[in-house]
């Protein structure tokens, strides 16, 4: 059984202000090119469709055509919502949808039915999980323990009830402890999202979702393929469709196809002159490119964002590093403590007004209430 693997589109994306629709259009079309190539018997979307809750117009309408695109080449499309994703939206008109090939995951409700597809060798068992937090676990399954993400999805998938003779998928969108995040990331409140990744081996193969570089986790069916775009400039590994062929139990083969995007992302060093001496400009494709540029001269140069911008019309951003700005980051650096997470501090300051710690009662109702705050905001 072949399934290819996507995550992340985050459709209405702004990077430095600028609309990245254009640049996601383009990709989706080359996806759906592979999709037709390919003809995998199944489209796994592992959230953060959309970049916010409510997208805009111009997102929606694009998630539209590439799903009426992929319905058209008769290939089922399997979508759970990320963190970036309003369930409740997304889910919307899902059993509707299901008749045309294009299955939805459920806002969830404690319950995770499997979709059973069929190849030469039997049954794959494909379940959808979108992204949870264990406040939403604690009102499905009030008597559980859930004082972290990790007791929340082993909870999760211990009701599941799995086969584990059978060939097991999970679509899900969550941090792996051990997986590199980057800089173009939502980081969760206090850092405390970490799931581990053993409450996963129950899987032959994990399409995951929430990090944008491509990654695996432990092994090499633990994976995050990663978004179709590079969204930061400090993202430095190229883009790719992650393709998955299940053989036989325990026979998981994993490949990946490149995309190549409108536009690359490109970072400039050097001196104002040099950057736009006609010379060197015209002689690269970075005129059209999303441009990062830091100059190196030591006074700073008058409109130099307007200026630049008629040679490097997507320059995204303009740094300075030179003497002035070495000093100033050098007395603002030195050795810091990584700040602290709202929970810690918390427990700093009940310490402190108390002269005694926060019961785990009490600790588990704080973090509780953290977490459906920091939902309610989100």
């Amino acid at each position: 059984m072949k399934l290819i693997h996507l995550s992340d589109l985050h459709l209405g994306k702004r990077v430095n202000e600028f609309s990245m629709l254009e640049d996601q259009r383009h990709i989706l079309s080359q996806i759906t090119a592979m999709v037709e190539a390919e003809r995998p018997d199944a489209v796994l979307i592992a959230g953060d469709v959309f970049d916010k809750p409510t997208p805009s117009a111009e997102a929606v309408t694009l998630l539209d055509s590439f799903l009426v695109d992929l319905s058209s080449l008769a290939c089922p499309v399997f979508l759970i919502s990320g963190n970036h994703d309003s369930p409740e939206r997304l889910a919307f008109g899902g059993r509707l949808m299901a008749g045309s090939g294009i299955h939805l995951a459920p806002v969830y409700d404690g319950q995770v039915r499997p979709f059973l597809l069929q190849d030469s060798h039997g049954t794959v068992a494909l379940y959808l999980l979108p992204f949870l937090k264990p406040a939403q676990l604690r009102r499905v399954f009030p008597d559980a323990e859930l004082d972290s993400y990790t007791d929340a999805l082993r909870t999760a998938i211990a009701a599941m009830n799995l086969d584990p003779q059978a060939r097991n998928v999970l679509v899900t969108h969550q941090f792996v402890t051990g997986a590199t995040r980057s800089e173009s990331e939502e980081i969760s409140v206090g850092g405390t999202d970490n799931v581990d990744a053993s409450v996963f081996d129950p899987f032959d193969y994990v399409a995951l979702g929430h990090l944008h570089s491509p990654q695996t986790v432990g092994r090499e069916t633990l994976r995050y393929c990663g978004t179709p775009l590079k969204y930061a400039f400090s993202e430095t590994k190229e883009k790719s469709v992650t393709v998955v062929e299940l053989g036989e139990k325990g026979d998981t083969k994993v490949r990946t196809l490149p995309l190549t995007p409108l536009r690359a992302m490109v970072e400039l060093r050097g001196c104002y002159e040099e950057l736009t001496r006609r010379s060197f400009y015209e002689h690269t494709n970075y005129q059209e490119d999303y441009v990062h540029i830091t100059l190196t001269d030591e006074m700073d140069i008058p409109e130099a964002m307007g200026k630049l911008r008629t040679i490097y019309h997507k320059l995204m951003k303009l740094s300075y590093d030179n003497g002035r700005t070495r000093a100033a980051a050098s007395t603002q650096t030195g050795e810091r403590e990584p700040p602290a997470s709202p929970l810690a501090l918390l427990e700093e300051f009940y310490q402190a007004q108390n002269g005694a710690s926060l019961s785990p009662e009490q600790r588990r109702f704080a973090q509780s209430l953290m977490e459906e705050i920091w939902e309610g905001l989100s």
